[in-house]
């Protein structure tokens, strides 16, 4: 190829590459997440419509307001400084938009304030876009210091230990312990951090935690952070420590079962289905008719058993027994026993009864 078709295809490559530089600086701006209000000043009690576009797909979000804050520095403060209580959570469509309406409170510090954005889960992600409240307190911004920075100097370790609780599937807690050290050139003051909890595979739930204190340059702290896991957690889990965006440990944590809860349930199902057969026995038998006589004693009476018992003797069986006829089928009036012991049948032995026959001329 000639010089000058050289010349020519070079012009043309930097004239090509001038025309696509703006649409490629788009592209990319496209791909931030942004926000948009649709008011930039309201007062409590009002709501404000909170739109956004280039988010993740199917993400979850938090939207906030919070005080001493502007989008290039972001939330200093983390959310201590919003008005939490009244956030509003929102899952973007399949293209990364979202729109949702949001209650205007004021923050818990005073003003300049922005509407902040954040993901919940997954990769992190945020945006902020300033927002006035009106009547709101508004001071300076307290001044930046971006020399500080802090490194964990030992390592991490949970301390603590179930109870009884514990074991009936109350929340399990334990204190993550560390020492970070100050190797920037300014003092850190409040710092916050990130404590997030993970189970198995899954993303951990980050939680911020401030610590309240100032860590000056080339010094180090011990510092002690609240851990929390829900009712009845148990398995292997993960305790993420994450300062400035940065995962500075991990701690590992086996999680017993609450055994507890199981012996309850067992529990209940050997005493409930007990006590429901017991109730429904007496039940059954108060409902149940009766005999008109009611009930009849089988079996000997006790006459009759004293007097056949073999260690008994006859005296004492004849007091024990009472007086009555060995004959049944006999009346008491008709009782053989009664006439004195005699066996025959009863005559009349008068001289005079007439059945008798007399003779004649007797004298």
């Amino acid at each position: 190829m000639s010089p000058s078709g050289r010349t020519r295809w070079a012009v043309l490559v930097a004239v090509l590459a001038l025309l696509l530089a703006p649409v490629a600086g788009t592209a990319a701006a496209a791909d931030k997440p942004s926000v948009k209000l649709s008011k930039s000043q309201a007062g409590t009690g009002s709501s404000i419509t909170v739109s956004g576009d280039g988010w993740r797909a199917r993400a979850l979000l938090m939207i906030l307001i919070c005080g001493q804050a502007v989008p290039s520095r972001g939330v200093p403060g983390g959310t201590n400084s919003c008005a939490n209580a009244d956030g509003r959570a929102v899952t973007t469509d399949a293209k990364g938009r979202f729109s949702r309406k949001l209650p205007v409170a004021e923050p818990p510090v005073p003003c300049p304030c922005v509407v902040h954005v954040a993901t919940v889960t997954g990769a992190k992600a945020e945006a902020d876009a300033i927002f006035q409240v009106a009547g709101h307190a508004v001071e300076p911004l307290p001044t930046e210091t971006d020399g500080g920075r802090l490194s964990v100097l030992t390592d991490t370790r949970l301390d603590g230990s179930g109870s009884l609780l514990t074991w009936f599937g109350a929340p399990p807690a334990r204190t993550l312990v560390f020492t970070v050290g100050n190797v920037g050139t300014s003092a850190v003051k409040n710092p916050v951090f990130q404590v997030g909890t993970a189970h198995g595979v899954f993303a951990p739930q980050w939680e911020e935690q401030q610590w309240r204190g100032t860590i000056q340059p080339g010094k180090k702290a011990r510092l002690e952070l609240p851990v929390e896991l829900t009712g009845g957690a148990h398995g292997e889990y993960t305790v993420s420590l994450k300062y400035g965006g940065k995962v500075l440990a991990e701690q590992p944590w086996d999680v017993g079962r609450p055994w507890g809860v199981t012996l309850f349930w067992i529990l209940v199902c050997l005493v409930v289905p007990a006590a429901l057969f017991r109730i429904g026995m007496a039940v059954v038998d108060r409902v149940r008719p009766r005999p008109a006589g009611g009930l009849r004693h089988r079996g000997l009476r006790l006459p009759e058993l004293a007097l056949r018992l073999p260690g008994l003797k006859p005296s004492t069986a004849a007091h024990a027994a009472p007086p009555t006829s060995t004959l049944p089928w006999f009346t008491p009036d008709a009782d053989p026993g009664a006439a004195g012991g005699r066996l025959s049948a009863p005559h009349d032995d008068s001289p005079t009864s007439p059945t008798t026959p007399t003779r004649e001329g007797s004298t």
